[in-house]
């Protein structure tokens, strides 16, 4: 495959500096001067760990954030004077870790604005989120000779489930292309709908690039159509104010460790009339209404897609995660993460032998690159001897690195708790590795 043109670096400093995108002219309204990170970083502990002898540097966050002392004090309370499990005994215990486990519920539906909290399931995270679609929704929906669209900057969690659906009803699936800086075209996207499509299944965010994805736009088209669209929004729940109302979308799922969060958790958000026609995804207890061995009926939502004994410390910790995110702001949030990406972006741009993939306009704040000469394993194993941690590899989505014409890329990705000293020892890690191989 041939190489794409390489984007300028400093031609990405000014994008990024120009963007006045109506996502950022919504969500920025906190001036960054007004941010204090010092006071947010003592609320995290692992940030004081030291790693090879050196100040941990976190820049990992788009795979996991890191979680703030009052999410583990909840996680701690729950399990020390509240375990037990919900919604079947009348006994103290039961009661209020059923009490606090749907409470969590509502705390999740007021961060994402949905209309009911009914239409809130509790999943182990976004790829069960959406395989619970596929598997309900598609194998009642789809038929043979129906397309399914996609995008090619999809995590792989948003390929193979409709990979696997397509391959059983005998459907295709059709796919967006972007343009060189990691945006989609969407004369491209509009020109694929026919009256075979079924479904539109995109991210919000690209976790390999940041690219934000005009997914408004997006399902507003689908719309015109009759298309119900599933949004991936695990990596923009953490970075931008999520109101699934406003975005008209039809399903939407996201992780609860990518936002200060535990792991094993996460939402699947479904119109409730869509979540009531659907079939349950698994069978169990609690999902069930009346059983026999001539026939079952199930529980109404949400508790049809929830068979078995829940997540429930998760869940609640995923309520603290949401609430201490919710207390600082995700408008200020979003802006200290836009001043981080300008600035990580700026000095980026001032070394020589640097790619800069995805430069996007509107984005979070990723940083996916490449060094000349040297492989992203390498750079990631000596940036962490220089107490750095970034991501390495294909970060799930093959199809587009295939597309950038690279099999791998080093990624920073920064959260609201990073701050410009982070960015220069990432910088100055840079440096050393491209001494040691020079």
């Amino acid at each position: 495959m041939s190489q794409l043109p390489v984007p300028s670096l400093r031609s990405a400093v000014k994008a990024i500096r120009e963007a006045t995108t109506t996502t950022f002219e919504s969500s920025t309204g906190t001036p960054s001067e007004a941010f204090d990170v010092d006071r947010i970083r003592a609320d995290f502990p692992i940030l004081q760990l030291s790693v090879a002898g050196k100040p941990l540097v976190y820049l990992d966050n788009a795979a996991s954030s890191q979680m703030p002392q009052s999410v583990i004090d909840r996680l701690v309370r729950y399990q020390t004077s509240e375990h037990a499990n919900i919604h079947r005994a009348v006994h103290y215990l039961s009661e209020t870790a059923t009490a606090a486990y749907e409470a969590a519920r509502v705390t999740l539906q007021r961060f994402i604005n949905a209309a009911e909290a009914r239409e809130v399931i509790f999943t182990s995270g976004t790829t069960e989120g959406i395989n619970l679609v596929a598997q309900s929704w598609g194998r009642q929906n789809i038929r043979p000779g129906d397309e399914i669209i996609l995008t090619v900057l999809e995590h792989h969690s948003n390929i193979v489930p409709w990979q696997m659906l397509a391959k059983e009803k005998g459907a295709t699936i059709r796919v967006v292309p972007m343009n060189d800086a990691g945006e989609l075209q969407l004369d491209q996207y509009e020109a694929l709908f026919n009256e075979r499509t079924r479904l539109v299944s995109v991210g919000h965010v690209s976790n390999a690039l940041g690219s934000i994805n005009l997914v408004k736009q997006m399902i507003a088209f689908a719309h015109t159509h009759g298309v119900p669209v599933l949004v991936d929004g695990a990596q923009a729940a953490p970075h931008l104010a999520v109101d699934v109302q406003e975005l008209d979308c039809d399903f939407y799922a996201f992780s609860g460790h990518k936002l200060c969060g535990p792991t094993g958790i996460g939402i699947l958000y479904g119109r409730a009339a869509l979540l009531e026609a659907m079939p349950p995804f698994k069978g169990g207890g609690d999902m069930i209404h009346t059983v026999t061995f001539e026939k079952t009926t199930y529980a109404p939502i949400p508790n049809k897609f929830e068979a078995g004994t829940p997540p429930i410390a998760a869940a609640i910790g995923l309520a603290a995660a949401v609430d201490y995110l919710s207390g600082i702001g995700m408008a200020a949030i979003a802006a200290h993460e836009h001043e981080l990406l300008t600035y990580a972006t700026e000095q980026l741009a001032a070394l020589s032998g640097v790619r800069l993939l995805g430069t996007a306009q509107n984005k979070t704040a990723v940083l996916s690159f490449v060094l000349q000469g040297i492989h992203p394993h390498d750079v990631g194993t000596l940036l962490n001897q220089e107490g750095v941690a970034v991501r390495t590899g294909h970060h799930c989505t093959q199809p587009l690195m295939t597309r950038l014409g690279v099999v791998a890329t080093s990624r920073a990705s920064f959260a609201f708790y990073n701050t410009r000293a982070d960015v220069d020892a990432l910088v100055a890690g840079i440096q050393t590795v491209q001494k040691v191989f020079a």
